[in-house]
Formats: structure tokens, C-alpha cells, sequence
């Protein structure tokens, strides 16, 4: 494991995050976006800043523009699995070396990412997951949605061999490998959490996880309220059971 903020930054700082993007997925991000961009510039000052904007009803993507950032935006509002996907894509068009990707609400920490780029720029990963449950900072979920978390932990542990702690991390790093393997159409419209982790397993990908800093979201806002849970338990059920039958190879 890797120590947040240690390990990587010296390699961080020697490419300068010239040869990287940065995807930040935002919806109703108004009042965090700036400075979550402003704290991604502090950590990789030449790498690009995408900001997928998921059709927000506010100033999301007037205040990711103001802050240097490219905006996609979406016409509808299509999900989060959509928004990394569309960040992805341009990531193609760029052809990036490597991304990581974070949220625009503030709970990932950019000061983080050089330790989570690390497995990537010593070629010892090519999907790197950002744990919040690896002894780094007293990061504590609701009770519902820890239960959740541990039962698809288990199942992504036993379905990739290796210990995965936390499979609904949205803050990753990728290569070019994993990242292309993710514009295919298996790739979900939402939640991509476990079932994705299982499938780049299966697809021959070298996945890593380390501990990295998060808090709770400065919105508030999350899908686990209301009948959302339940929902969510079966769809990733039944989008892990699928992804157990497919055979989907990176390239």
C-alpha cells in the first residue's frame, strides 16, 4: 500500500500531469466545483481538467469554464456511469497516457492523487482504486449503506481473488488500457461500481487498491436515500451476474 501524498509525487511532479487528464463527473456542483478544480491544479498543473457536466440546472458548467476547466455537457441528464464514459472518450481523443477520475462535490481529496497515480506510473496497475476504508482518516458511512458495501466487497474480493475494500469508489486512476476498455457498451449508465471492478478483473486488467483521504459530500446529496437503496442492490446484483457471463477482453 501507498501512503496518501508520499510515494508518487515526486513521479507526479517530473511529468508535471502534462500527459494525463483529469475527469471530474458534476451535477448541481455550483458551490464545490471551483475549488475542487483549483485543488486538482495544485496537484497536476499541466494536466487537463474535464468536467462532465450532467445536464445541471445551475451554474455547474459556467463555473467549471471559469475555472479553466473543459465542459462537456450533457443534453439530458444521463447518470453517473454516463459522465465518466463521455470523460473517457475524450480521453481517447487525446489519447491520454493515463486519467484519474474524482467527484466534483469534494469528498474525494485531489491531495491524494499522486499517491493514487503511483501503480500507474510505475507500470504496476492499470486500474488503481482510491480505498476510503485502508487506516487513512475516520471516513464513516451510514449504517444501510456500510452493510451494502461490505456485501459487494466480499463479492468483488471473491470474484477478482484479491482484497477489495471499497468497490463503490468513485476516485481511480487508469492507463490508457483500462480506459479505452471502459468506452465499450457493457459499460453502465449508473452505479459503476463493483460489477465494473469484476469485469476489468475478468477482462485481464491489473487492478490495485490503496488508501486514500475522503469525506462526506459537502451536498448532502446521495443515492442511497429513499427506496434508492434497494434499487441499487439489485441492479449491481444483477449487473455482476451479466458481467459473470461475459467474456469482454482489453486490448
Amino acid at each position: 500500500m501507498t501512503d496518501p501524498g508520499s510515494g508518487g509525487s515526486q513521479a507526479v511532479r517530473q511529468s508535471d500531469g502534462a500527459d494525463g487528464v483529469v475527469i471530474i463527473p458534476a451535477y448541481r456542483e455550483e458551490a464545490n466545483l471551483a475549488a475542487v478544480i483549483g485543488r486538482v491544479r495544485d496537484q497536476l498543473s499541466g494536466a487537463t481538467i474535464v468536467v462532465i457536466d450532467d445536464c445541471s440546472p445551475d451554474r455547474t458548467a459556467a463555473v467549471g469554464r471559469a475555472a479553466g476547466a473543459v465542459v462537456l455537457s450533457h443534453p439530458i441528464n444521463l447518470g453517473d456511469g454516463a459522465a465518466r464514459q463521455t470523460g473517457f472518450k475524450y480521453a481517447v481523443r487525446l489519447n491520454a497516457r493515463w486519467i484519474v477520475q474524482l467527484d466534483g462535490d469534494g469528498q474525494h481529496q485531489p491531495e491524494s492523487i499522486p499517491a493514487l497515480l503511483a501503480p500507474i506510473l510505475a507500470d504496476e496497475a492499470d486500474l488503481v482504486i482510491g480505498s476510503r476504508f485502508l487506516g487513512v482518516g475516520d471516513y464513516r458511512a451510514q449504517r444501510g449503506r456500510r452493510i451494502g458495501m461490505r456485501i459487494f466487497a466480499a463479492i468483488a474480493s471473491w470474484a477478482t481473488g484479491r482484497q477489495i475494500t471499497d468497490p463503490t469508489s468513485g476516485f481511480r486512476a487508469m492507463n490508457r488500457r483500462a480506459y479505452r476498455f471502459f468506452c465499450g457498451s457493457a459499460y453502465p449508465q449508473w452505479y459503476p461500481d463493483a460489477d465494473v471492478l469484476i469485469a476489468a478483473y475478468r477482462a485481464g486488467l491489473r487492478l490495485s487498491e490503496i488508501p486514500v483521504l475522503m469525506r462526506q459530500s459537502a451536498t448532502g446529496q446521495t443515492i442511497h436515500a429513499g427506496l434508492r437503496p434497494l434499487y441499487y442492490v439489485y441492479k449491481m446484483a444483477l449487473s455482476i451476474f451479466v458481467t459473470m457471463l461475459r467474456g469482454d477482453r482489453a486490448t
